[in-house]
């Protein structure tokens, strides 16, 4: 599969697991524990694979490419 295409099923993913560990994180006394537990062990290993297919865009505008100190 094609880097795109699995972006574009995996960012609303993201979404919706957050949304998910927001909603029972708020409101934890009508939702399951073992729900919030398994969203969180699910929205980290999407955000672990995001961020894996978005690395070339991490690198080139977020970590420093040799400039000088005040630069």
């Amino acid at each position: 599969m094609k880097r795109t295409a699995m972006l574009k099923i995996l960012n609303p993913a993201l979404a919706v697991l957050l949304g998910i560990q927001v909603t029972t994180g708020l409101f934890g006394a009508l939702a399951s524990g073992e729900l919030h537990e398994a969203c969180g062990i699910a929205l980290a290993a999407c955000a672990v694979l995001h961020l894996i297919l978005n690395w070339g865009w991490v690198k080139m505008n977020l970590l420093p490419r040799g400039k000088a100190p005040g630069a």
